[in-house]
């Protein structure tokens, strides 16, 4: 029996295919104007960028522009590039365009549609953003489609790792800048850290387009960026604290190994806290007041560090320091450190030197930061399967566009075995099988170490006919992946290798010439050089064809279906043969987290041989059906992260808004401000020390004396005042603000305005960030321990909102109070020249979530990828970031690892 929706989708088509369908008269319409297109010279075709911004000033809106724009681009690109976008191209285009994503095959040539959308949102001048994966592709999309940019009088940047902020703000004035999503987090989280509005690089949010969009908002998106530098020397609290951890008993503690946490009792907690008054650390009544939060940070990890953390297994100390112990291979990790004081409380543990913690100094997560922007769109080929994600944090609609041809690849049914070593024979022999009869394979693999192993097992078994890449070195990885479609080769690559680059059956003629013409003079040689490359590509796409196309082996099930899909769309691209199959084991993460040894029983009862499969679709739905679960689990991770940092950027926006203000205001508003700070620090001593309607004998006239000359830098007599007859607490508050307003009016004259104006917003930026600082290190430590809250039945994420008001509260009284503290005590030295603060040393940090390795290692020069060419063999210092499989640049012929990396792990 079929529902109601499933007729209604028979007779009308789904919501998908009818939104596509609706694009119908628009791409016509754009059809229609080809012709008319054709007929225009260059210099006339360039031209209508100008006659479309004159319509735009003139009133007309974007939408109405659709067309002739789409129809303009369409021909400059055949012109330009030797491309003309497809019907399909064009209606993934309005997609983006729209403020969407557009889930597009492998192939479907995401990457020129983009160019259309970017077109007809520049025309405005309010600049574009094109988001990339990598700083590879950023150059070289910028490189390819800036030169069709060019053509049509648009201006292209592009921002990468090394450039100079006088290079960054010309890149991002351009009408179109290609960025990676790392780079426009960190420029937004420095431009926030700077004190002249002329410094900052960015220039607003406007319309930017994601590329591989699932990546970049959902994988990526799992971790923060973070800016970080030195915190004050703190190691005196350090060993304070831990002096306490010896003196509690077993009842004053729990510990749990198996969840690696340590939490005191109720006897402990009181233990602590007169410990803690005795030292003078604790504030108010409670270790738990708000107050108290990053003393009870300090204090967990000090219980940790002796009761959770082992000597000679966890961490070794050498040469006066803490070394890590990796805990699954046993190596030391010297150089790595616990985050979150964790590090220097076991270095008060072992009195060894304790080192610098660093602070956060400024953080943004993916999901708050891209929704900072006006318009938002994405294209990726797998979206479908997070559209919950997408829709409910970014608003983001997923729109699935028809390939330009059918899809003609077949997928294979899984084959399951009993055994890792049994899947792993069995994907050698088809890769043997496949390469005999000259058929491309890529093997995918879901980690680096699983790809060393394959390859190993692949060259004991006599077969060493194979590339190995594992996404650490873009370019080069580019080019094999670009050739990974040439009949016999055998690549096997992680999820993320290579992505952005387009496998084409025969090889990618585009990078093929790029290679092999390489510094050749434009004649009759390169030509004939040229077309004897052209013909070679095609006879092997012939080769490829017939052999089956790509073949495209996967050893096992990610989490998450995407990744999977990702792999399988490598191949049959615009209507290529193609295959897929995934070889699986009950040993498998996937297969072990949902019940394999149950499996495994029934298996064995049914006669499951070593060396056989068991291959059936119901074991694919079951597949499917556990994917999705951890695929919810996920997704309702990241969501309650989302939520916490939600409040954290509710108050970021505030504070990055008041820089602005502040940067932006002139004399009189400065003052203005200053003024209002100044007045609410003596409303609030007041109102302290002479309570509402309460007689004059409860008065605390000597509080209050004592504030003002703390606050103010004024002796004035209240204790005089209080005294005469009648005076009630707003003559007091009167000729308070009178003393203050002229004291602050000497100073202004004695400075002179532009000096004054220069103090006054040098002293706000400068308080303001330095609380903003403290304040972020706050959070993160009640964030780290406010789900003990829930032990009381209390709503953790209700608290942390509350409490973290509270300290946002706090933040702004204390602002107030140090910024009226300063300027009433401030001095002008006349031989100093006014000249901006400069910024704290910073380091940047974003984990990356699959292998917890930091993308920007520590976040120095020294720790970045520097591409091979660029490396003196000779000089270390110039080699950057090497992976530990990467050959050594020293030109050994061995693996780091074997070579120079065996002095980093000495």
């Amino acid at each position: 029996m079929v529902s109601f929706g499933g007729l209604a989708r028979k007779l009308f088509g789904s919501a998908n295919e009818r939104r596509v369908r609706s694009y119908k008269s628009r791409i016509d319409a754009v059809n229609a104007l080809e012709d008319k297109m054709k007929a225009l010279s260059d210099t006339e075709l360039t031209a209508k960028t100008v006659e479309f911004r004159e319509q735009l000033a003139a009133g007309k809106s974007l939408e109405s522009l659709i067309e002739p724009a789409f129809a303009v681009v369409r021909e400059a690109s055949r012109r330009v590039l030797g491309m003309r976008p497809f019907d399909v191209q064009l209606t993934g285009a309005t997609i983006l365009h729209e403020g969407a994503i557009a889930e597009m095959k492998t192939g479907e040539g995401k990457t020129l549609v983009a160019t259309l959308a970017v077109y007809l949102n520049a025309l405005t001048g309010n600049g574009v953003h094109v988001v990339t994966v990598n700083d590879y592709l950023a150059r070289r999309d910028s490189q390819t489609m800036g030169r069709l940019y060019g053509f049509l009088g648009l201006s292209t940047g592009v921002i990468v790792h090394g450039l100079s902020d006088e290079e960054r703000r010309a890149a991002y004035a351009c009408d179109v800048t290609y960025a990676t999503n790392n780079e426009l987090g960190f420029d937004y989280l420095r431009d926030n850290m700077k004190y002249d509005r002329g410094q900052m690089v960015q220039r607003g949010h406007n319309y930017a387009i994601v590329d591989e969009v699932d990546s970049i908002l959902v994988d990526e998106a799992r971790t923060p960026l973070i800016i970080s530098g030195p915190l004050d020397d703190r190691s005196d609290l350090y060993t304070t604290i831990d002096a306490f951890i010896p003196l509690l008993a077993e009842e004053d503690y729990e510990i749990d190994e198996k969840q690696r946490s340590a939490n005191f009792s109720e006897v402990g907690t009181e233990k602590l806290e007169n410990l803690l008054r005795q030292d003078g650390l604790l504030k108010g009544e409670s270790l738990y007041d708000v107050e108290n939060v990053a003393i009870v940070h300090h204090i967990n990890n000090a219980l940790k560090a002796h009761k959770l953390f082992t000597r000679d297994k966890d961490y070794i100390v050498r040469n006066d320091e803490i070394v890590i112990i990796d805990e699954f291979t046993g190596r030391m990790m010297p150089g790595r450190r616990y985050s979150e004081g964790q590090h220097q409380a076991l270095e008060a543990k072992e009195k060894v030197q304790i080192q610098p913690e660093n602070q956060t100094l400024s953080s943004i997560t993916f999901q708050n930061y891209f929704r900072m922007y006006d318009k938002l769109a994405g294209m990726t080929g797998t979206a479908s399967t997070e559209a919950e994600e997408f829709g409910n944090i970014y608003r983001l609609e997923v729109v699935e566009v028809p390939t330009n041809l059918p899809i003609q690849r077949i997928d294979e049914d899984d084959e399951v075995y009993r055994t890792f070593e049994e899947k792993f024979k069995a994907i050698i022999e088809e890769i043997k099988i496949a390469h005999d009869r000259n058929q491309p394979v890529l093997v995918g693999t879901t980690s680096i170490e699983k790809s060393e192993l394959l390859a190993t097992m692949l060259r004991n078994s006599g077969f060493d006919n194979f590339s190995v890449l594992n996404a650490r070195y873009h370019e080069q990885e580019a080019y094999i992946v670009s050739q990974a479609g040439v009949p016999g080769a055998v690549t096997i690559a992680t999820n993320m290798a290579g992505r952005g680059t387009d496998i084409q059956l025969g090889g990618n003629i585009d990078m093929r010439l790029e290679r092999d013409l390489d510094g050749m003079e434009p004649g009759p040689e390169r030509d004939d050089k040229e077309a004897a490359i052209r013909q070679e590509v095609a006879d092997l796409k012939q080769k490829a064809l017939a052999a089956g196309g790509l073949y495209v082996i996967a050893t096992e099930r990610h989490e998450s279906r995407r990744i999977d899909n990702q792999l399988r769309g490598r191949s049959g691209r615009q209507g290529d043969p193609g295959r897929s199959k995934f070889y699986l084991s009950l040993q498998d993460d996937l297969m072990r987290i949902f019940g394999s040894d149950r499996m495994d029983g029934m298996l064995q009862k049914l006669g499951l041989k070593e060396g056989e499969a068991i291959v059936h679709p119901w074991i694919n739905k079951a597949l499917e059906r556990a994917q999705k679960k951890v695929e919810a689990r996920n997704f309702d991770i990241r969501k309650n992260l989302l939520k916490y940092d939600d409040v954290t950027n509710d108050q970021r926006k505030v504070i990055f808004e008041q820089r602005i203000e502040l940067m932006d205001a002139d004399a009189e508003s400065l003052d203005e401000i200053v003024s209002d700070m100044r007045n609410e620090v003596i409303d609030i001593a007041v109102t302290k020390h002479i309570p509402e309607r309460a007689y004059a004998e409860q008065w605390d006239a000597a509080g209050l004396k004592a504030d003002v000359e703390r606050m103010l830098n004024l002796q004035l007599p209240v204790d005089e005042w209080v005294k005469e007859e009648g005076i009630g607490e707003d003559d007091i508050r009167e000729r308070i603000t009178q003393a203050a307003d002229a004291a602050a009016a000497d100073r202004a004259e004695r400075f002179g305005p532009e000096i004054m104006t220069y103090v006054e917003r040098s002293v706000v930026l400068q308080t303001l960030d330095n609380l903003w600082r403290e304040h972020i290190v706050n959070l993160d430590h009640l964030r780290s321990v406010v789900g003990f809250r829930g032990y009381a039945q209390r709503d953790p994420l209700q608290e942390y909102k509350s409490e973290a008001f509270e300290l946002f509260q706090a933040l702004l009284a204390n602002l107030r109070e140090a910024v009226t503290a300063q300027m009433m005590r401030v001095e002008l030295v006349r031989e100093a020249q006014p000249s901006p603060e400069p910024l704290p040393m910073m380091e940047a940090h974003h984990l990356d979530p699959i292998t917890g390795e930091d993308d920007f290692a520590g976040g120095n020069d020294s720790g970045l990828q520097v591409p091979p060419d660029e490396r003196d063999p000779n000089d270390p210092q110039t080699w950057g970031k090497i992976g530990r499989n990467e050959a050594c640049p020293c030109g050994s012929g061995k693996k780091y690892k074997h070579c120079h990396g065996v002095f980093e792990q000495a």
